[in-house]
């Protein structure tokens, strides 16, 4: 059994949690992949020639993988807010948690009947 103090503390922080959820700017879901090719050089059997980077961002829409190229400009962006996605997600996790806790704590419980021996 928690104790008050352990109570309110659990409070606090979750209280705490939801401040950075408040700040929280964009969100954004999927992936960012930097992705070069390599090409034999035109003229050139033994040489090859690298083209690239290009950027993917793959995320899921209706069930379905959606692949978008980006510019790197853009990618930056992306990956900034797909970051942040993560760091929400890891608050919300922490949140769920504490919420079960301190339910669990400050409310009563089925009573439960002793086994007969």
């Amino acid at each position: 059994m928690k104790t008050k103090k352990e109570i309110q503390a659990m409070k606090e922080r979750y209280t705490k949690l939801a401040a950075q959820l408040h700040k929280t700017g964009l969100i954004l879901q999927g992936t960012i992949t930097e992705r070069t090719i390599k090409k034999k050089a035109f003229g050139f059997p033994c040489s090859t020639k690298t083209i690239g980077p290009y950027y993917q961002w793959t995320f899921k829409r209706n069930g379905k993988t959606v692949t978008v190229n980006l510019s790197k400009t853009q990618a930056k962006r992306f990956q900034k807010d797909i970051n942040a996605n993560k760091n929400t997600e890891s608050i919300l996790k922490e949140m769920r948690e504490l919420s079960r806790e301190i339910l669990e704590a400050s409310t009563k419980g089925v009573v439960r009947r002793k086994k007969n021996v």
